[in-house]
Parts: structure tokens; C-alpha cells; sequence
């Protein structure tokens, strides 16, 4: 009796090793996926139409890599800490509208529950075109 409890409990060990990361594995690297309808500006580069998942390189949360749907690397972009109003709420992206033909700028991005997020660094000028223009957070992702 007392060999298969101790056989039972490594067994559990054993199984919950090799489970716990996979299910953290979305927390540790923030992977959030967001689909945009229309083009989106991101420091650099232009996000066409479609499906993007977003996520930390690493353990260095100030490097944050982009990804399109099928997995190609889109961009790797730095970044610094940006809290939002409100409590902890569901994932987010924060966009910037210039108006006229530019596409609207992606500003921040916010994982799931969390309070901090990710703010984009563009070069000067356009940081402070985006500072002036309209901001506006939706929630979205899953």
C-alpha cells in the first residue's frame, strides 16, 4: 500500500514538470494575437491587413518581437514600461489616428490582466506627431 502512494505521488510530480510550462508558457512571453481590418504603422514598417501575434523576446521585457499569422518575424521592436487607467482588463492595443492617408499608429500594447504595458519607441519626430494626435485604447485578442 505505502509503495503505490509513494509510485502515485511521483507520478503527479512527474506529470505536473512537465505540464506547468507549458500552460505559463503564454504568461512568461505575453503572446497575444490582434487582427487588424485596415493597415497599421509600427515603428519602422507597415502591418498589412491581417492576423499578428505579439510577444517578449526572452526574459528581456523590453524587446517586444511580432509576428504574422503564419509565423514569419515581422519586426523585433524595443519598448518601455506604460501603465492604463483602470484595473487589470483584457488585452489591448492602443492606437494612434494622424488623420488623412497615414495609417494609425500602434502605441502600446497591454497582455491580458495586467496593468503595465508595452509603449512603442519611434524616432523623435514621429513620437511627437503621436503625441499629438488622437489615442484611443481597444480591447481585443485573445
Amino acid at each position: 500500500m505505502n509503495l503505490r502512494k509513494t509510485f502515485y505521488i511521483l507520478g503527479l510530480l512527474f506529470m505536473f514538470t512537465i505540464i506547468l510550462p507549458i500552460v505559463h508558457a503564454d504568461d512568461w512571453n505575453q503572446a497575444t494575437r490582434f487582427t487588424f481590418n485596415q493597415p497599421v504603422q509600427i515603428p519602422g514598417h507597415i502591418l498589412r491587413a491581417g492576423t499578428y501575434v505579439f510577444q517578449l523576446l526572452g526574459n528581456n521585457h523590453h524587446l517586444v518581437q511580432i509576428f504574422s499569422e503564419n509565423h514569419t518575424a515581422v519586426a523585433i521592436l524595443y519598448s518601455i514600461p506604460r501603465s492604463r487607467d483602470g484595473g487589470r482588463a483584457e488585452a489591448a492595443i492602443t492606437l494612434a489616428d494622424r488623420g488623412g492617408t497615414q495609417p494609425q499608429a500602434i502605441v502600446a500594447w497591454f497582455f491580458l490582466g495586467e496593468t503595465e504595458g508595452h509603449e512603442f519607441l519611434y524616432p523623435r519626430q514621429e513620437e511627437q506627431e503621436l503625441a499629438h494626435a488622437t489615442q484611443k485604447t481597444f480591447v481585443s485578442g485573445d
